[in-house]
């Protein structure tokens, strides 16, 4: 933990939340402190997109639907920006122009803000980005439990014979040793798929799943019941997508699929987690031209906010 007393955010009753610059839930950039703990990071890349693009956006829409946020959550029970110095360290920037030289770009980044503080939490951007996040928190960590929130299971081998797109992350990760095969698990799978055998692929890559329907019949106390058993106390990275979410929760994604989870449903489930060892997280697909009334940037930055307050309470 940083020796200083931790900056919070801008003080609301002193300077409206729609003045000055939209810095996550208004708190310091990392330049205006000597030490940091948790570091929020934009990563504006969407060149891994298969149907709407966008996503690019995706960061500078959440750091405005985040001014709102306050210093207490009272659902967690905790004061996240007191307990730690959580920061706004910018943006990466990744070539929109050649995706190869985008991944590593935010590998680099990643791994050198890693060393300046404890824990990362990433805005997207589109779903390619886990891949090299995953490569740089393996450098601290080694291969981590993963449990991957999306409509999607992100577990294809090739889009037009690409390799690395927002829709094989979790495969390529699985074949470089990144992830613990024996502790990951997706939540909110449902929809169409191109085949059975892409259920098969997936559990031999090291995954298991829960659906949404699964939560539907059973409800989040059993679905975090799996989770839990699954992820123990490993190492776990938390990989987001917003469109997890019910189109009716998220409308402001790429690739929207009906019957998703409320937002309700998706935060309950964040905090039952809370008291996991979670060393990273990245929240993406927040594509804000199809976003309306800031419903999807309202739900992602309150996601963004129970996943810092989970690292910041736990230490």
């Amino acid at each position: 933990m940083t020796s200083h007393t931790p900056q919070g955010p801008v003080d609301a009753s002193l300077t409206p939340r729609y003045a000055g610059i939209a810095t996550f839930a208004k708190l310091p950039r990392i330049e205006d402190v000597p030490e940091a703990d948790i570091a929020v990071v934009g990563v504006p890349f969407d060149s891994g997109v298969s149907f709407r693009p966008g996503a690019r956006f995706g960061p500078a829409h959440v750091r405005e639907a985040s001014r709102l946020l306050r210093p207490y959550n009272p659902a967690q029970d905790a004061s996240p920006f007191a307990l730690k110095q959580v920061v706004d360290a910018g943006d990466v920037s990744a070539n929109p122009f050649s995706l190869d030289e985008a991944v590593k770009a935010v590998e680099d980044a990643a791994t050198e803000l890693g060393e300046k503080v404890d824990k990362i939490v990433t805005i997207g951007g589109d779903h390619t980005i886990a891949l090299p996040l995953l490569r740089a928190i393996n450098k601290k960590h080694g291969p981590v439990a993963v449990l991957h929130f999306d409509a999607h299971l992100d577990t294809w081998d090739t889009y037009f014979g690409a390799p690395t797109t927002h829709g094989t992350p979790f495969r390529r990760a699985s074949e470089e040793g990144l992830i613990d095969m024996t502790a990951s698990m997706h939540g909110g799978i449902r929809g169409p798929l191109y085949g059975k055998q892409d259920l098969e692929d997936d559990a031999m890559l090291g995954f298991q799943i829960v659906t949404t329907e699964f939560v539907e019949e059973h409800g989040v106390p059993a679905a975090l019941d799996r989770i839990r058993a699954r992820v123990g106390d490993k190492p776990l990275y938390i990989s987001i997508d917003i469109d997890v979410l019910d189109p009716s929760h998220a409308p402001g994604t790429g690739t929207p699929e009906a019957g998703g989870l409320t937002s309700r449903e998706l935060l309950r489930i964040l905090r039952g987690l809370a008291d996991l060892n979670i060393v990273g997280a990245d929240v993406v697909e927040v594509a804000p031209a199809y976003d309306h009334a800031q419903i999807t940037a309202v739900a992602a930055s309150h996601v963004v906010y129970e996943l810092i307050t989970a690292m910041a309470a736990r230490d």
